[in-house]
């Protein structure tokens, strides 16, 4: 039978990501700008650091900001204008899911290649940045969705085809297969351990793009995202 997932309820930084959203769609927040402070956010809506926190993930997730280490958190988009779009009504089952990630499979196999041959220092940095704050979060025990999404859209911003950069913005971090299926809260070691195992996978294809090695890089995605797909797949038989 197919498993339809429970929608989560509202949160604080629901209500915060709904604002801001809000204020870049409609231009208060124009593209290009800096975010106000974590501090100055948290003052404006009366929450926690974490709160703001998790809610500039989400955005993140969206291809609405995108944070540069050590400046501040930047608007990059409105999340629109896109024809090909997939909505969370269409992510509503474990199998639609896992049709998400052979699409992923499809694409991002080539994006990792073509990022090994085009690639530059600075997107290096980026990427390693990335990885940097998956892992942080994950020891913090903290969902990692944003930045496992940033690092996905950095390789395609590597690729230097904005195509493939349009395609994960419109995707967004819904893409990303915990962003629907897990439960939110602190991470459990169970689901610590899976992510850590992630980061080892992010790694791979990362030595692989800053060796250049093309066909490296093309296997360690395609094993990075076939494992994802497996471990989705036992889940829905076990169901």
């Amino acid at each position: 039978m197919t498993e339809v997932i429970r929608r989560r309820p509202r949160s604080l930084a629901h209500d915060v990501v709904d604002t801001l959203s809000g204020r870049i769609r409609d231009g208060s927040l124009a593209q290009g700008e800096k975010l106000p402070t974590e501090a100055a956010i948290m003052e404006e809506f009366g929450v926690s650091r974490t709160v703001v926190r998790e809610a500039i993930s989400r955005l993140q997730a969206a291809g609405l900001v995108e944070t540069r280490h050590g400046i501040g958190t930047f608007v990059v988009g409105m999340g629109d204008a896109a024809t090909f779009r997939i909505s969370p009504e269409q992510l509503g089952t474990l199998q639609d899911v896992i049709a998400v990630l052979e699409l992923r499979i499809g694409v991002e196999t080539e994006s990792a290649a073509l990022a090994a041959m085009r690639r530059t220092p600075e997107n290096l940095v980026t990427l390693r940045n990335a990885l940097a704050a998956f892992i942080t979060a994950v020891e913090e025990g903290r969902d990692a969705v944003g930045p496992d999404f940033q690092f996905h859209l950095e390789i395609a911003k590597a690729t230097q085809n904005h195509h493939f950069v349009d395609l994960m913005a419109t995707l967004g971090g819904m893409m990303i297969p915990r962003a629907r299926l897990e439960p939110p809260g602190p991470l459990t070691p169970e689901r610590q351990a899976y992510l850590r195992k992630v980061n080892s996978e992010h790694e791979s294809i990362v030595d692989a793009i800053s060796r250049q090695d093309a066909e490296a890089a093309r296997a360690a995605m395609r094993t990075h995202l076939a494992n994802s797909r497996e471990r989705r797949r036992r889940l829905a038989e076990s169901r």
